[in-house]
């Protein structure tokens, strides 16, 4: 979430699994391709902007090079609960994000 990370397409990529796929909260499906090509104008990016603030992280070892991570987190004011797969498939390419999905959390919502 650091924006030196999402501002840099090699870190960044470094980070996302091949067969990486994000369902948005707007129902989009989003590739690993579509994810870095949108990297210029991503969210929480900039330096000098807003930055994504994680809280209540937890994460489960589902399989021997899986890991279920949950948490919220507040983007400028805007919260949002956040899930995420991360497989692990060598120790040459490590741990990488293959699956996310974010629900928005109303204002109003705890």
């Amino acid at each position: 979430m650091d924006p030196t990370v999402r501002s840099s397409r090699a870190r960044f990529e470094r980070l996302l699994d091949p067969e990486f796929v994000e369902v948005g909260s707007s129902g989009r499906r989003y590739t690993c391709a579509d994810m870095l090509a949108r990297l210029p104008v991503h969210p929480g990016s900039s330096a000098g902007g807003p930055r994504y603030e994680p809280s209540d992280i937890t994460g489960v070892v589902l399989a021997p090079g899986l890991v279920h991570l949950t948490y919220d987190t507040d983007f400028d004011g805007r919260r949002a609960r956040r899930s995420s797969l991360w497989r692990k498939q060598s120790e040459e390419t490590g741990w990488r994000m293959y699956y996310h999905q974010g629900t928005p959390v109303p204002p109003a919502a705890g």
